[in-house]
């Protein structure tokens, strides 16, 4: 079951089915903290007005655009995922909320085509956990190939709190109360208990830093909200351009 739950189908076929409330039940499973937090994950990032190359790994239905825009607003935006159900509606906000001017591309990162040494900046918000960790030595290998020289990247992930009492709650609002809601809006809970199974076994963003790290990226961890989120922030710098991938 463990090897089955990583399978590119099993996770393209989970997020398919939960497309059309993902985006409500996401803001419910963080309390609203979401939405902050896809506007932190980007503050590391360099204010710029010049015309970049920015790339959504996993972009889902576009939750992090407004962020990135305000965050770098003459940025060319290209969003990628390989859920054809999210990326329907990641196309029609596309169309009414941004004049068709994000580039919606349906992709496996593991296995895509994009081009090498062509963004400036590369983001993935809470897709980290439907990763083993070959899959993330190879998203990260990925993310330093398709980056310019000096590019920049930033990762986040709902994690479990290091707090026994904040873990316990979070533990039990995230694989009790939210399949709960999951039914309500689904009429099936067996999805959203998933994406308690997959925050359980990636603990936090720890490891994904150091193999990131190991890629030869500058890799910095971060924790939001006393660690109910963790992801990773850094740079392609100049000296690892000779690293072999």
């Amino acid at each position: 079951m463990e090897n089955n739950i990583y399978s590119p189908d099993y996770v393209k076929g989970l997020f398919d089915r939960m497309s059309s409330s993902y985006e409500r039940m996401n803001f419910i499973t963080s309390f609203g903290f979401s939405i902050r937090w896809r506007r932190q994950f980007l503050e590391t990032f360099k204010q710029t007005n010049h015309k970049v190359e920015i790339i959504d790994l996993l972009t889902g239905m576009g939750e992090t655009w407004y962020a990135t825009k305000n965050k770098l607003p003459n940025a060319h935006l290209t969003a990628l995922d390989f859920s054809e159900g999210m990326l329907k509606y990641a196309k029609q906000k596309s169309k009414t909320k941004f004049n068709n001017e994000v580039t919606v591309l349906q992709q496996d990162i593991l296995k895509n085509e994009l081009p090498s040494n062509h963004y400036d900046f590369v983001t993935c918000a809470f897709g980290l956990k439907t990763f083993n960790a070959t899959q993330l030595q190879t998203l990260a290998l990925e993310t330093k190939r398709i980056l310019k020289q000096g590019g920049q990247f930033s990762f986040i992930e709902v994690s479990k709190p290091n707090n026994q009492l904040l873990k316990t709650l979070y533990g039990f609002y995230l694989g009790k109360v939210i399949p709960i809601l999951g039914r309500l809006l689904l009429g099936n809970p067996a999805e959203y208990k998933m994406l308690w199974q997959y925050t359980e076994k990636f603990t936090d963003a720890k490891i994904a830093t150091e193999i990131f790290e190991n890629a030869g990226l500058s890799t910095n961890f971060n924790s939001y909200f006393y660690g109910c989120a963790t992801g990773f922030y850094g740079t392609k710098t100049e000296e690892q351009r000779n690293l072999n991938f």
